[in-house]
């Protein structure tokens, strides 16, 4: 008989949960342990010699983030999966692994704030240059591209630019000059857009927003299509890792020099809440989607929003991309907006009753922030003004009845 295969819900909620050994549990055991035992001496010897998959010591592996980084790897349709304790903790292994002193890179200029100071910041401080490319110019970033490139990075949906970039053509592009893509899918989640299966080789996310939806634990992912060539001139420095793990040359490269010896190893218990989490991301994300497109609507009729910055209308210029890359699921759960100046913004702020306040996204809570004033205050002027626009509120829009978000965005701009 041919075995069933289980639509992405159902994968969401039951993968990986038999046969381990947890008598009859339906989700992981908390391994709160900082290092594991081994009967004998040889036992020990053979693990750090890689010749088993026994756990050693938590910074290196641990079955509760183990068996997270198993189902994360099937929902994004990759072939195996790190997790970490950030999702910033994850975009820097993940780019750390491919990068040396005198590397170049090409990553799109719409970037999450954190992502941009990291790139354009912390890596010029070791001979690493990013060009900058519009995500929606493929054309542009093919020129970006030379022999110092080792690859290329993109958001599915830019924060808070909310653009939607070709992932096929851009993965073609990239593998036309032999080198990968890296796509962190935080904004859009598996359930609305898995860009391995548009040809992306390095997919990251932060845990912490839709997997989890509580907001309730930090961690971060990074998820290796195991599709990439390795064995080429460029990457002749892969040659050790080839040979040890062949096509999870990469991720065992990050998981053996970054991994372990940057300490991301996130909590097990974090892990743990994670794994909850995603129980319930279909119906969540369903319910986030028809919301955010509600709200969005809302708010472009409402006579006080000077503009609404979201894919899901027609006008937008990433809504022929949204429906090609995402069909009709929907547009995304987090949308941008417009007042008439910063007073205005913080005078919305302060009359929220429901929403709330805070510098997070892809909570079931519906939250709000101005950028401008918050996560980009540090950021010199002139640069503060070309990445957040100080009119502008960034809304993330949550499951909560939709009656009673509009409600209160009501009352806030009255």
């Amino acid at each position: 008989m041919k075995k069933h295969t289980y639509r992405f819900e159902t994968k969401a909620i039951h993968e990986g949960i038999k046969d381990k050994g947890w008598e009859g549990a339906t989700l992981p055991p908390i391994f709160q342990s900082a290092a594991h035992y081994h009967d004998t001496a040889d036992s020990l010897s053979q693990t750090f010699a890689g010749q088993s998959q026994d756990h050693i010591y938590m910074r290196l592996s641990n079955p509760t983030n183990k068996f997270l980084e198993e189902k994360l790897a099937s929902l994004e349709s990759g072939k195996a999966a790190v997790v970490t304790s950030s999702g910033m903790a994850a975009i820097n292994n993940a780019c750390m692994t491919l990068l040396r002193a005198g590397d170049e890179f090409v990553a799109s200029s719409s970037l999450f704030m954190s992502t941009y100071g990291l790139f354009t910041n912390i890596y010029k401080k070791y001979n690493i240059q990013v060009k900058l490319a519009d995500p929606l110019n493929p054309g542009q970033i093919e020129e970006a591209i030379n022999e110092r490139t080792r690859f290329v990075y993109i958001e599915t949906i830019t924060n808070p630019g909310m653009e939607i970039a070709d992932i096929r053509q851009i993965a073609d592009i990239a593998h036309k000059n032999g080198i990968p893509l890296l796509v962190d899918n935080t904004l859009a989640s598996p359930w609305l857009c898995r860009p391995i299966e548009l040809g992306a080789d390095i997919i990251m996310h932060s845990t912490t927003k839709y997997f989890s939806g509580h907001g309730a634990a930090l961690g971060g992912v990074v998820v290796d299509a195991g599709n990439f060539d390795w064995e080429t001139e460029r990457f002749k420095d892969f040659a050790p890792f080839v040979a040890q793990k062949g096509e999870l040359a990469f991720l065992h490269r990050m998981w053996k020099e970054y991994h372990v010896n940057f300490g991301t190893t996130p909590a097990p218990f974090h892990s743990f809440l994670i794994a909850i989490g995603l129980n319930t991301l279909g119906v969540r994300m369903e319910r986030h989607m028809e919301n955010a497109l509600k709200t969005a609507t809302f708010l472009r009729e409402h006579p006080k929003v000077s503009w609404v910055n979201f894919p899901g209308f027609e006008d937008h210029p990433s809504h022929a991309m949204a429906k090609k890359q995402f069909g009709s699921k929907g547009f995304g759960t987090m949308l941008t907006f417009g007042l008439k100046d910063q007073e205005a913004c913080f005078k919305l702020i302060d009359k929220l009753s429901m929403i709330l306040n805070l510098a997070n996204l892809g909570d079931c809570k519906t939250l709000i922030i101005h950028p401008y004033s918050s996560q980009y205050v540090s950021f010199p002027e002139e640069l503060k003004n070309r990445l957040a626009d100080p009119c502008l509120l960034r809304f993330s829009v949550g499951i909560e009845h939709i009656d009673d978000i509009c409600t209160d965005l009501e009352q806030a701009l009255g």
